[in-house]
């Protein structure tokens, strides 16, 4: 059991190491957010210093989170969704097509794939990112998500 945990927070501190070599090359972004979608985990520094790392869930099986790098093009503080009965997505980050980093009230499922294929948050974490990116501008945001 312990040396499970022992595993898996060097496995998260070597990805938070490595996410600050890919932040750092982030085209100059103010705000880099870099999901690891093999430990569940957001990685998110402003001007290249750490600011923050979160447990998310992105797509469960059958369903699909885009890989790459992709700046933010919509923000919206509630958004519903058309497509999955009106589910409240509050906080929204749009990246790309249909696809968001948005606060949820499924907190047991953090940390572990659970969605259709958006990246969530804890209400508050997804508050404070989207003030961040409401703060340094779409421009100034990097999103990158990798295996």
């Amino acid at each position: 059991m312990r040396i499970g945990f022992f595993r898996k927070a060097a496995a998260i501190a070597v990805a938070g190491l490595l996410s600050l070599f890919v932040m750092g090359s982030a085209a100059q972004a103010k705000v880099a957010v870099r999901i690891d979608i093999s430990s569940q985990t957001m990685f998110v520094s402003v001007n290249g210093w750490p600011y923050a790392s979160w447990r998310v869930s992105t797509a469960r099986r059958g369903y699909w989170t885009p890989r790459g790098a992709f700046r933010p093009y919509l923000l919206k503080r509630m958004h519903y969704s058309r497509k999955y009965d009106n589910s409240p997505m509050p906080h929204s980050i749009f990246f790309r097509g249909g696809y968001a980093i948005h606060g949820t009230g499924y907190l047991r499922s953090l940390g572990r794939p659970a969605s259709h294929g958006c990246i969530r948050l804890a209400p508050g974490n997804a508050a404070r990112l989207y003030s961040l990116v409401r703060q340094y501008g779409k421009g100034g945001t990097r999103i990158v998500i990798t295996n």
